[in-house]
């Protein structure tokens, strides 16, 4: 068999992710401390779990509607307009395999061969092989740490172009900790009011931010929520990554669409899941201030001491990464990342991971204890003094 020939080609060009390689070196490694995954140490509130314990003791195992449980799209519609001021219906909204399952059926609905689809950089890294899957064109706009990492009014208005259908907007943003404020949000509407160009606004970190200011979506600003597709889901916010849920809320005939689509590829999302998401929105707003409580505390530790270090650091006011600039060592990212994995066994992920303009950098995630972080950071510490690299 010629398995090369067989293989479509937009299959066999897709990047293979540079986190989970990361995460699979380090696995075996049993004195490694990874700072590589994304994932909350926390444990999902024992509200939530025991609702989805008592939904498989009732018997509720079942399929549930493509869409979702009613009963949960209609508290995600409350959820949605308690905490950002978004106004949504039930048929507006579309409960999904995690996030990530949202993003790919938002862009198979909208993006036909050719389109193009501007993805701000560094970024989270499947946008751009979902994007080419449908015979799209990624659009990569470099964003800078003398910007705040934010996607600019002026960049955007320069990559537009009359074949763009679809621009992703990833903040707060995973990578880099990047925010962005009413007033970049303002800029950023003005350059699309007009145009017949949607927007892809992944706000799956939208419960951690720090600052005065909390999270305003993209889709509150007015005018924007008809062009806008909200992403959003419980991973983060209610530390349940292993249940995998998510959801999609955005005008309805593109949310019909996404669900045709879901109801073709996954059928719907896991009922367990569903039922124990139903209480994490009721009951767990206590919970979220916990953990962002705690994950500012943690913020604030690796960032001063990654500073201290030389490893200069753009202060993030958003999600739970630090994106360090390693240029002082003279190595790539890559170099940098896999000369600390054995050296020190400490694992995080190369910036070029989040696209090109990564490079340099080196994500770090805080979603781990203080004593993980504390025992990193004096391996790292030691790994910059050891070849020289140390800030006198």
């Amino acid at each position: 068999m010629n398995y090369e020939q067989l293989i479509a080609p937009n299959a066999q060009v897709m990047r293979p992710s540079g986190i989970r390689r990361f995460f699979d070196l380090a696995a075996d490694m049993p004195h490694c401390i990874s700072l590589g995954v994304g994932e909350p140490d926390f444990k999902t509130p024992w509200s939530v779990r025991d609702a989805g314990i008592r939904s498989l003791e009732q018997g509720r195992t079942k399929y549930t509607a493509n869409a979702g449980l009613k009963e949960l799209r209609a508290e995600i519609c409350r959820y949605l307009e308690r905490r950002f001021d978004l106004h949504y219906k039930v048929e507006q909204t579309l409960v999904t395999v995690g996030g990530s399952e949202a993003i790919d059926l938002a862009i198979r609905a909208l993006v036909q061969p050719g389109d193009e689809v501007i993805i701000p950089e560094p970024c989270f890294v499947c946008y751009e092989p979902i994007t080419q899957l449908t015979g799209g064109v990624p659009v990569h706009i470099p964003t800078r740490a003398e910007d705040g990492f934010r996607l600019t009014a002026a960049q955007l208005q320069a990559a537009l172009t009359p074949r763009t259908k679809l621009v992703i907007f990833p903040y707060p943003n995973n990578p880099t900790g990047a925010v962005m404020e009413t007033g970049d949000l303002k800029a950023i509407a003005e350059v699309l009011r007009g145009t017949n160009v949607m927007v892809l606004s992944d706000e799956i970190y939208s419960e951690l931010t720090y600052g005065l200011e909390r999270h305003v979506s993209f889709a509150s600003l007015p005018g924007m929520a008809e062009r806008t597709i909200v992403v959003n889901g419980f991973s983060k916010s209610y530390a349940m990554t292993g249940w995998r849920l998510g959801y999609a809320a955005g005008p309805e005939p593109i949310i019909e669409i996404m669900t045709k689509i879901h109801q073709s590829c996954i059928m719907s999302a896991p009922t367990t899941s569903q039922y124990a998401a139903i209480t994490a929105l009721r009951q767990c707003d206590d919970q979220i201030e916990m953990m962002r409580d705690e994950y500012n505390r943690r913020r604030r530790y690796v960032v001063k001491a990654l500073n201290e270090m030389g490893l200069t650091c753009f202060e993030p006011r958003g999600a739970f990464y630090v994106f360090p600039s390693i240029q002082v060592s003279g190595l790539s990212s890559e170099e940098f990342c896999e000369r600390l994995l054995h050296e020190k066994e400490v694992a995080i992920i190369p910036g070029d991971a989040f696209g090109a303009s990564g490079e340099g950098y080196a994500r770090i995630s805080y979603a781990y204890s203080v004593e993980h972080l504390q025992t990193a950071m004096h391996r790292i510490r030691a790994f910059l003094q050891e070849n020289g690299w140390l800030k006198a």
